[in-house]
């Protein structure tokens, strides 16, 4: 077994032991965590199999800011979940029918394998000198370029929501318009109010002791 073989077999054990502890971790923030780790560990696969732009894309894109977004957006919430409202015991036989049938349908694929699919050889003959940068990039923008420009449109919809949800003015704002505040007067601050005037009373003298007697 070579050094491959093994770095493979070990990410794949912390992966699958990161992912298991996703589903069972009782804190919120452990779960994102490990889902974290799992995502590492997928990275380093794409790495040993030659794909490092998924590779470095999926650290960049899911590690360095879409799970860094959920971390602290879990943190914020402070979420706190008490031991039986979980239920994972009671939801625990769908869920497992249905990794059932999904596993089975990966076995299937796997094990019928895809006929469509050039030989290995011939790909690595006619993809010599370049880069799987380079190729992902000519794929993409050739026999899915209208596939990409959908994704492109749906994300650009999807941000000028989020703006537009975040940006809308809520009614119970205490929020001040500095424009306002730029254009006040004087006059509008202090307003003197004409008063008639009062005639001052004597104060009144305490009793002495004279006075008493």
């Amino acid at each position: 077994m070579d050094y491959q073989t093994g770095f493979f077999y070990l990410f794949s054990v912390v992966m699958l032991f990161a992912a298991y502890r996703v589903i069972t971790a009782r804190n919120p923030v452990h779960a994102v965590l490990y889902l974290m780790l799992a995502f590492s560990q997928a990275s380093a696969l794409w790495l040993l199999l030659k794909a490092e732009f998924l590779g470095l894309t999926l650290v960049l894109v899911y590690l360095g800011a879409v799970m860094v977004l959920f971390l602290f957006v879990v943190m914020m919430l402070d979420i706190k979940f008490d031991g039986d409202r979980w239920g994972f015991w009671q939801n625990f036989p769908l869920a497992g029918a249905i990794g059932a049938l999904i596993a089975a349908e990966l076995i299937a694929v796997l094990w019928m394998g895809f006929p469509t699919v050039t030989d290995p050889a011939t790909m690595v003959e006619e993809g010599a000198g370049v880069s799987n940068t380079k190729a992902l990039g000519r794929l993409l923008f050739t026999e899915y370029l209208y596939a990409v420009e959908v994704a492109a449109v749906i994300l650009l919809v999807a941000m000028i929501t989020a703006i537009a949800l975040t940006m809308r003015q809520r009614k119970d704002s205490k929020a001040i318009d500095p424009g306002l505040q730029v254009h006040v007067r004087a006059a509008d601050r202090l307003v003197v109010l004409p008063m008639a005037a009062t005639q001052k009373s004597e104060p009144v003298q305490p009793a002495t002791e004279e006075g008493k007697a």
